[in-house]
């Protein structure tokens, strides 16, 4: 009812279907296969890409450059078409009630009723001035995704390296990458060495993931294409050469970003609930006027003036004009409370949307993870032993599995420790908000903590056994070996992928030294920890090289190597998540994992948080073989979905929201943003979250904390309870006072109060009541309550029984006290005073029975109030002192001094009154209820 909340942000993607020639085939639909931009780059040989684009080795000339850059455009993403601020403020008196009360305003003034009609507009201009300060940004998400272009390229034009800004790039360019570089487009890799790219914002990958450039297959999914570097993504490790496959719109995050344009932002329930019930007031309120007016017109005889000013004054009665800055305020109060337990409400709905949300939606890594990368598990010949710890700090502990370890396999794992610190480039180091950080690869980084949580000191290590020389990490031989001193002779340190090093492995280390290695035995182990949803490393060493030994060769390792131990890696999930997941679901909403990580380590993860149906892990490929009903079974039904794309991630929001859930999407990456805009509730990571998709959410976390979202539904629970009961409160206000004038018309008699009195009870002494209740706390039991159906209606049938009977009593009262005064000889204008204070009075009673709809308002508890309440009430009774005794308000409402005796006290009896006859009301509901319910 005038607060509207719209989302702009229609992103207008190029439409250019040409790329180098051919033509791009379209978006792939629902449940045929992933989409592909352009041919499956990923899925050609190096030489035949270069062919396709018509490039060689020494890159494109500077006016074949120029000319592909004419005809395909800038390598940008194309801007979003906002809205001015004019149209958006405009738009706020799109509702059928607002524009009611403008009618209103209109007919008032031409009659000469400027008074009236300028506190008419004034009522209405606030409603939208709130509401368009408070609207949101969602259309700046495609500007967020745009900045993670790189701004300059290093490139091959005629034969040289040229440092190019990023725009100018055009499919067929030779881009040369190293580490630190942010991918500047979608490139197909020509060269790799040692080549890693950081991809967790696109793909959901927990660590960087390992290039090369043999291709693979077509249908391979995005996290699986090993031959290809995307736009946005940032070189961690390594070097390598590629050619630009795709640019702008046409690359991966350009396609997110069309997608996100494409997404309709739905409408919340509160609003939904709120706009019906708009239009329904709106037809009975112009539906009474009319037979009001041809009534009092035809009938009894009143001029068209007169008419037109009952009309008016039905209009203004039976229309809640502050319903609106209440609720807008009652979200702000809410959006307070949450901020101050670090969520941070970028849209006002949102935050009664949380109350109502039945399915969050999580990204892994992240949000349900802590995105650090450790050590879980060492598997070796002398035992398996198990590390704790917080995130890459070095404190923390490593202990044998079961049992009590021995000082040889303490030794032992000291050597395993050793190896694993000594072949790394990684360091750790304190950041300055008091967290560990890693400077390098994640998973080195890893083993670092895992050296120091096993004894060892990796600086002093690296100390005492300076590095000789290495084999660098590459993913043709899939293993490093690094060349240190020792106090006797030299030794070999060599970390890699298990089968690798298996292969290069002769022996195992045991506590009775060196036994053979069982090769396939170890695999299985290997195979074990994968299972689990590690990533597996294996660590081996040789020992006895000469002491002056300073050079290094694959000759020196190859079949030389004692195997040390298996590293089981996984990034662990948050010890608060846990807790906050078992709350969500005694809550009664299902918690759901989407992620682009692997299956095996979602379903690990998602073990360890107690996600309900933990081993049914459906993957992305299999999504794309369901249609849509069936998609929208397999989304109720299971909980965790791996290895999925931003298609993936919206086509399951969607589905769970045809289902008729209420959906919390949380996530912190670019591959997020659409599905968290389409999510009733958008959900984004404050820290560790990219720009993209915080502005793509309606709710950014401060703290990266799943447990937060616990309590944001909380809160968003609370603040639907307190907006029930104000629109319960409220409203029987309205019928009150429609009725008495009505009546009034109807028997020709005068009216009991007048249009402005109307407008003073509404808009000052119900709106200082009624914001009381905005701050009333949770009530007990909140989170054990399933969540309230998306269908609700807001007016149940609790609700309109109590509207109809309050709307009742305040109508006796005004009338009625209006009736008595007259009776008693005071003059009309003194009879109107008593009666608005009469429903002041009514309103105060009603006030403190409101607040605990159900249980009983006489207590100790009840009568005590809160301290907005008791701040409330003082406020009203002195502006009601002001309303009838100031003179400027007397003018003004044409008010009259009441005797406090002989007219204060029938004012204040009636208020005991009505409280009394509320409180029969509720007792009589307690006793009935189970009686009614056991006989359905």
């Amino acid at each position: 009812m005038g607060v509207r909340f719209l989302v702009a942000g229609r992103i207008l993607v190029s439409r250019r279907q040409r790329r180098c020639g051919m033509s791009l085939p379209p978006a792939a639909e629902p449940g045929r296969g992933p989409t592909a931009v352009g041919p499956a780059w990923h899925s050609l040989a190096a030489e035949e890409a270069l062919g396709r684009l018509g490039a060689g080795s020494a890159g494109l000339t500077r006016g074949e450059a120029a000319r592909r850059l004419a005809e395909h455009g800038p390598n940008a993403l194309p801007a979003a078409a906002g809205r001015s601020a004019l149209l958006r403020f405009l738009s706020h008196f799109n509702n059928l009630l607002i524009q009611v009360l403008l009618g209103a305003a209109v007919i008032t003034a031409s009659l000469g009723y400027f008074k009236d009609a300028i506190v008419i507009l004034c009522v209405v201009l606030v409603n939208a001035t709130v509401a368009f300060i408070q609207e949101g940004r969602a259309e700046q998400a495609l500007n967020a995704i745009r900045d993670m272009l790189s701004p300059h390229a290093s490139v091959l034009r005629d034969g040289k390296r040229l440092t190019v800004i990023a725009a100018e790039l055009v499919p067929g360019d030779i881009v040369l990458l190293e580490p630190g570089d942010r991918v500047p487009a979608d490139l197909r890799l020509l060269r790799a060495r040692g080549l890693r790219v950081e991809e967790a914002a696109l793909t959901g990958e927990s660590v960087p993931v390992d290039k090369s450039t043999d291709p693979v297959t077509s249908g391979a999914p995005l996290g699986d294409r090993t031959c290809m570097a995307f736009l946005g993504t940032l070189v961690a490790a390594g070097q390598a050469t590629g050619i630009v496959v795709a640019t702008g719109a046409a690359t991966e995050i350009g396609r997110i970003s069309g997608m996100l344009g494409s997404v309709q932002t739905l409408m919340t329930p509160l609003l939904r609930q709120m706009n019906a019930f708009a239009k329904r007031l709106t037809v009975v309120i112009l539906g009474l006027a009319v037979l009001i007016f041809a009534f009092a017109w035809q009938i009894r005889g009143f001029g068209l003036e007169e008419a037109f000013m009952a009309v008016v004054g039905i209009a203004v009665a039976s229309i809640p004009e502050g319903l609106p800055a209440v609720m807008t305020i009652t979200l702000a109060i809410g959006v307070r409370r949450m901020a101050a337990r670090n969520a941070i409400v970028r849209q006002l709905p949102a935050v009664e949307t949380l109350g109502a949300v039945s399915v969050i939606c999580s990204d892994k890594t992240g949000t349900l993870t802590r995105n650090e990368m450790a050590v879980a598990v060492a598997d070796a010949g002398f035992g398996r032993f198990e590390a704790s710890g917080s995130g890459y700090a070095p404190e923390g502990t490593v202990t044998r599995a079961g049992e009590t370890s021995g000082p040889a396999a303490r030794s032992l794992l000291q050597e395993l420790a050793q190896a694993a610190a000594l072949c790394n480039d990684a360091a750790l180091r304190d950041g300055t908000d008091g967290g560990w950080i890693v400077a390098g690869d994640p998973m080195e980084g890893a083993m670092l903590a895992f050296a120091a949580r096993a004894g060892l000191v990796p600086e002093a290590a690296r100390l005492r056994h300076p590095r000789r020389d290495e084999i660098p990490f590459d993913s043709r031989h899939r293993y490093m070996a690094t060349l240190h001193a020792g106090h006797e002779a030299a030794f070999v340190c060599v970390k890699g992928a298990p089968e690798r090093v298996l292969d290069m492995c002769a022996a195992v280390r045991c506590e009775d030294g060196a036994a053979p290695l069982d090769a396939a035995a170890w695999r299985l182990r290997a195979e074990t920890l994968a299972a689990e949803g590690m990533r597996v490393i294996a660590v081996a060493t040789r020992t006895g090289l000469p002491h002056g030994t300073d050079t290094l060769s694959p000759a020196d390792i190859e079949g030389k190597l004692v195997l040390l131990g298996l590293l089981g890696l996984i990034d662990p999930p948050r010890e608060e998540a846990v807790a906050a997941v078992a709350e969500c679901q005694a809550a009664g909403i299902r918690v759901k994992m989407i992620t682009g990580d692997h299956a095996a380590t979602a379903g690990a993860i998602a073990r360890q948080v107690g996600l309900l149906g933990a081993d049914k892990v459906v993957t992305g490929a299999e999504l794309d073989m369901m249609d849509d009903a069936t998609l929208r079974t397999r989304a109720m039904e299971s909980d965790v979905f791996a290895r999925t794309s931003p298609e993936h991630k919206l086509r399951l929001v969607e589905a769970l929201q045809a289902g008729g859930a209420v959906v919390a999407m949380t996530g912190d990456g670019v591959n997020d943003a659409p599905a968290l805009k389409r999510a009733d509730v958008g959900v984004a990571m404050g820290r560790k979250g990219t720009e993209a998709a915080k502005e793509a959410a309606e709710m950014v976390l401060a703290d990266d904390n799943f447990a937060t979202i616990a309590a944001a539904v909380r809160a968003g629970r609370t603040v639907y309870d307190n907006l029930t009961k104000t629109v319960t409160f409220l409203l029987p206000i309205n019928g009150g006072e429609a009725m008495s004038i009505v009546l009034a018309i109807l028997i020709g008699t005068q009216l009991p109060i007048t249009p402005t009195q109307i407008l003073w009870v509404n808009m000052v002494s119900s709106v200082a009541l009624a914001l009381t209740l905005a701050f009333e706390p949770t009530e007990p039991g909140t989170m054990r309550l399933p969540p309230r159906p998306a269908d609700q209606p807001l007016l149940t049938g609790f609700v309109v029984w109590r509207i109809v009977f309050v709307s009742l009593l305040f109508f006796g009262c005004v009338f009625g006290m209006f009736k008595f005064a007259t009776a008693q000889g005071l003059s009309v204008e003194t009879a109107r005073t008593m009666a608005v204070n009469t429903l002041v009075a009514a309103e105060v009673a009603y006030l403190f029975s409101v607040r605990y709809r159900h249980g009983a308002s006489l207590s100790w508890r009840g009568m005590l109030g809160t301290r907005a309440v008791l701040i409330g009430v003082a406020a009203v009774i002195v502006l009601q002192l002001l309303f009838t005794y100031a003179a400027p308000m007397q003018l003004l409402f044409a008010s009259r001094p009441l005797d406090p005796l002989a007219e204060g006290l029938p004012v204040l009896a009636v208020a005991v009154l009505i409280f009394a006859l509320l409180e029969m009301e509720k007792w009589a509901i307690r006793r009935l209820r189970p009686l009614i319910v056991s006989a359905a």
